[in-house]
């Protein structure tokens, strides 16, 4: 397949890269700077700045793009209506790196992780700007996106297993109780649903066994 990642350079898209490249696809990092990851081919561009025409004739985009300071947060949002926009009526898919923050604690779908009152208060204001970039992107109708959020503990440095488990809006632990994944092992669920297309206009959360 031809996939574009873009934030190629963070350590998510790093490791989705290195992923999608071991399986034989052909990738296309949109950096900002000079590129770090194993992709063939590069686009140096900012997010913003990308046109339809950037993104024609790729099988799928993938959004590792990230923002982590006050001032930036809103971009979770502007991010997706962007791509959205110049995606549309394209068939091309458009899959996002999210966060665990907007899980649902409970099946009726009412209270999200970020609301509850043991959240860690440091992580509220990412938490709630990604999740408001989720509620815009549920508003898409034009564009097969899938939003892929992984578990709260989500850290470079845990080691690949080469296994996940596939979970849906509600967040969920393993059988030790813990909601944990590494990013390689993310990659691999982010690389298998680019190529299974199983969940169109949904979200979907990934966790290690």
């Amino acid at each position: 397949m031809k996939l574009a990642v873009i934030g190629a350079n963070g350590q998510a898209g790093q490791a989705i890269v290195a992923e999608a490249v071991a399986r034989g696809h052909e990738v296309t990092a949109i950096v900002r700077s000079s590129n770090q990851s194993q992709a063939q081919e590069v686009l140096q561009k900012d997010l913003f700045a990308l046109e339809a025409a950037d993104l024609a004739g790729f099988d799928a985009v993938v959004s590792a793009f990230g923002a982590f300071t006050p001032e930036t947060f809103p971009q979770h949002t502007t991010s997706l209506e962007h791509l959205t926009a110049i995606l549309a009526g394209s068939g091309t898919r458009l899959l996002v790196v999210g966060g665990a923050g907007s899980l649902y604690v409970d099946e009726s779908l009412t209270t999200q992780l970020y609301q509850t009152p043991d959240f860690p208060a440091d992580y509220f204001p990412l938490a709630e700007a990604m999740s408001k970039g989720l509620a815009a992107l549920r508003n898409v109708k034009d564009v097969n996106w899938t939003y892929i959020s992984p578990a709260a503990d989500f850290e470079v440095a845990y080691p690949k297993t080469g296994d996940y488990i596939l979970a849906g809006e509600v967040f969920t632990v393993n059988e030790a109780g813990e909601s944990k994944i590494s990013y390689a092992d993310y990659a691999i669920a982010m690389v298998d649903e680019v190529e299974a297309a199983a969940h169109p206009q949904a979200r979907i959360s990934v966790l290690g066994k």
